[in-house]
């Protein structure tokens, strides 16, 4: 290893125990006792909305996760998938129809399952459980796509929530929800599936909104605290920016 590689292996870990103390100190410190405000994105509030509205008339949420997997870089896209997924069940798994989730990737499917069935175990309905309402419906992205689409015609659904690692052929399962007329959201890390959701849902999820969808959804106060992190370490990145333009342009680097 050169280095010039081990300096950069240092300094990324050196990021990762910063962020993880800066999360730690805002989740369970002091400074988490008083209730963050934060923006609000039209998406959430939609959100919040219809869940009730679907359990109310016993209709179906599906939360799609894509195919990106979770050990890779694109990992992160399906972790938000799953932490929706833990909220929505919880809200709707009393439901005549509750929530379905789809992925195509098997590390997904597979926990997705368990988080459905952890959310029946939670309220003490673990009898009701139906490990098909977690399904991998493809390998490939255009099989995914294919298995997926059912989900979204024959199961009586009124909100599709596409969050995870996508391609462009994410336009066909917005198509699909489109032409049943039912609520859709969709955020994904891919720059080319960001741009067909943005012009094909009601209410799109842009840039990071994707990767803060488990703070405003109330998951768990660590998610609220990683994006109180993000923004110190944002403004920190940038001061560091303007401090070395400064120095460069002064002669001292």
């Amino acid at each position: 290893m050169s280095l010039n590689s081990a300096s950069q292996n240092l300094m990324g870990l050196i990021f990762v125990i910063g962020f993880l103390g800066l999360m730690l100190l805002f989740g369970i410190g002091k400074l988490s006792q008083s209730r963050r405000r934060l923006r609000e994105i039209p998406a959430f509030l939609r959100l919040k909305r219809a869940i009730g509205l679907a359990v109310e008339s016993g209709q179906r949420l599906h939360i799609s996760l894509g195919h990106g997997g979770i050990d890779g870089p694109r990992g992160a896209a399906g972790l938000v998938g799953l932490s929706v997924i833990q909220k929505v069940s919880r809200a709707a798994s009393i439901s005549d129809k509750p929530p379905i989730a789809t992925s195509g990737e098997a590390a997904l499917g597979i926990l997705s399952q368990d988080v459905i069935h952890a959310s029946y175990r939670l309220i003490n309905a673990e009898n009701h459980y139906d490990p098909s309402l977690g399904q991998i419906t493809g390998l490939t992205p255009l099989s995914y796509t294919a298995g997926a689409l059912p989900a979204i015609f024959d199961q009586q659904v009124s909100v599709n929530m596409l969050l995870g690692s996508f391609g462009s052929e994410v336009g066909l399962l917005a198509d699909a929800a489109e032409r049943t007329g039912s609520l859709t959201i969709g955020g994904s890390d891919n720059l080319p599936a960001q741009a067909v959701l943005f012009a094909s849902t009601q209410e799109p999820l842009v840039g990071e909104e994707l990767f803060a969808s488990g703070a405003y959804l109330q998951v768990n106060p660590m998610h609220t605290s990683s994006l109180i992190a993000q923004d110190i370490l944002r403004w920190a990145l940038i001061g560091f920016i303007i401090i070395g333009a400064a120095l460069k342009l002064v002669g001292v680097l």
